[in-house]
């Protein structure tokens, strides 16, 4: 979100970011923005942990009062017309904010975070529940879905809860929230999505516009929108290394891995004989601080081959040329960052989204394989991601599709007004 504030306030708008208390982001790095916070009600004790739809749920549910009163304070401060507000940009899970829009006749707009594949998973959610591939069956994992390909079983997005009524409770909000507003904002692009771009107004949204301005961390040099502080020192590192010969490994920011995966990818890494630069941030191990579950003598196995950081500034790590692939979980800021820089995945994806894009990067675009799939050819891996790094740099340029989608989207804004 804050990437795509930025973005608008270079097209001329006034950017007002209204947050939750929890996880809020640091205002002192955006001068230019006029920030305003209420509380969600929610501690640090009650933050997500094994049931994220159900989270999700009292969260929204918490913040709709709070969110109300804040946005008749800044209403009733914003009287003149050239203050008045043009619109709410929301993210697609707090639907809440929606509903209170509505309330005020403000128009909004909903910022998709996923990429566009795995959104036309999440709104086939009903269809998959009727025709008996949800719930989930192990023995059934292999099988294809036959109204998603390539996606097979195993490969559609799934949340962990208690209730599964929770998981479609999520996503009929989510879904009647996109069918109310007056747009849906893809940080994507039409070269990589453009299928996918078709598919949505035709089966789920003909009436919404949509605007893929993506990738956004490419509309300005790189920074960092992190909770973690970034360790320069694996850019150091690096700078000793060979051309394309480090593995970079990292995982989400969010996700907490058990002690067995944890010690797969060290293993892996400690057998497989190659360098590799390998982010583990402090609690990613269930139950661990930070490096106690490594195995015994794994650091002296390594000793010179690896090199291990609690974070790492990773759209430089991915742009410096001894980086030659990049061990994720699939998620989607990072699947971009490592197309944008023309780096070959290794996917390993743990929920939501994650199948989806794995799957696609391995079996579509073909640009890296999947951790327990098939073996595909490196080089041939590696030219189709560079190809799909230089449509990236096209489509932001002056003609390219996502410099004309984020004129559309300005000028769909600004007759809003």
């Amino acid at each position: 979100m804050l990437q795509l504030a930025n973005i608008l306030y270079s097209k001329g708008f006034s950017i007002t970011l209204v947050h939750t208390e929890f996880n809020s982001p640091n205002s002192r790095k955006y001068p230019h923005f006029d920030f305003h916070s209420f509380s969600d009600g929610v501690s640090e004790i009650e933050a997500p942990t094994e049931d994220l739809p159900a989270f999700l749920a009292a969260l929204n549910a918490k913040c709709l009062v709070p969110f109300r009163d804040c946005l008749v304070k800044l209403l009733m401060s914003n009287t003149q017309e050239e203050d008045s507000f043009a619109c709410l940009i929301t993210d697609s899970i707090w639907h809440f904010a929606n509903a209170v829009a509505n309330d005020f006749k403000l128009r909004t707009l909903v910022l998709q975070s996923s990429s566009i594949s795995a959104h036309l998973a999440f709104a086939a959610y009903p269809i998959l529940r009727e025709k008996g591939y949800l719930p989930i069956q192990d023995s059934q994992l292999e099988a294809p879905v036959i109204e998603l390909p390539p996606l097979r079983v195993k490969d559609i997005p799934r949340f962990k809860s208690k209730d599964p009524e929770n998981v479609h409770k999520m996503l009929s909000a989510i879904d009647s929230q996109l069918q109310a507003s007056s747009g849906m904002i893809w940080n994507s692009f039409q070269d990589l999505e453009n299928v996918q771009l078709t598919t949505i107004p035709e089966q789920y949204y003909n009436s919404i516009s949509e605007f893929p301005v993506g990738p956004f961390h490419k509309y300005f040099p790189a920074s960092s929108s992190s909770l973690w502080s970034q360790d320069q020192s694996s850019i150091s590192w690096l700078e000793k290394q060979a051309p394309n010969s480090v593995i970079y490994v990292s995982f989400v920011s969010v996700a907490a891995i058990s002690e067995t995966e944890f010690l797969e990818i060290a293993w892996g890494l400690a057998n497989s004989m190659v360098l590799f630069l390998w982010v583990i941030r402090p609690g990613l191990v269930r139950g661990a601080e930070w490096l106690e579950p490594l195995p015994k003598g794994f650091l002296k196995k390594v000793d010179r081959r690896g090199y291990i950081v609690k974070w790492a500034p990773q759209q430089e790590v991915l742009a410096h040329p001894a980086v030659g692939g990049f061990w994720t979980h699939s998620g989607w800021n990072s699947t971009l960052e490592s197309i944008c820089e023309g780096v070959p995945m290794i996917c390993q994806p743990f929920l939501s989204d994650q199948m989806v894009n794995a799957r696609y990067v391995s079996h579509v675009w073909r640009i890296g394989l999947h951790l327990r799939g098939e073996a595909t050819e490196g080089q041939e891996m590696r030219e189709r991601v560079l190809q799909l790094k230089e449509k990236v740099d096209v489509c932001l340029k002056k003609g390219g599709s996502s410099y004309q989608f984020l004129q559309r989207l300005v000028d769909h804004i600004l007759s809003f007004t």
